[in-house]
């Protein structure tokens, strides 16, 4: 066996030690402000917990911390249940908000009428 050429020794533990690890998974975002979204994902987030966020906003992304405030079941399929969940956003770094903001006023502008376009 070849020698341990760790910089810090690694100890064995002799039990149960949890933890907890962070995957990406998808996520929709079915609305979103300033202050937090609604989520639609695969798996249930725990009321209270802290996630990480990464927004897709147009040709701008940007990664927010957030705490679930609800969450329940959304949709059962055959081999899928879809869950929804709010979510507010939390230490929201200032260019995080000026990101959002600004992709909050692309899209209303995008939604107004346009002058002399057909009423809908």
């Amino acid at each position: 066996m070849s020698p341990d050429r760790r910089e810090s020794p690694r100890t064995e533990i002799l039990g149960r030690l949890a933890g907890e690890v962070s995957v990406p998974a998808p996520m929709l975002i079915r609305d979103i402000s300033r202050g937090g979204a609604q989520i639609e994902c695969a798996f249930p987030l725990i009321l209270g917990s802290a996630h990480e966020l990464r927004l897709h906003l147009g040709d701008d992304s940007v990664v927010v911390r957030a705490r679930v405030l609800r969450c329940q079941i959304a949709d059962i399929g055959r081999d899928l249940v879809r869950y929804v969940a709010g979510v507010e956003f939390v230490e929201l770094a200032p260019h995080a908000d000026a990101a959002i903001a600004a992709y909050l006023d692309r899209v209303r502008r995008e939604r107004e009428p346009q002058p002399g376009g057909d009423p809908i």
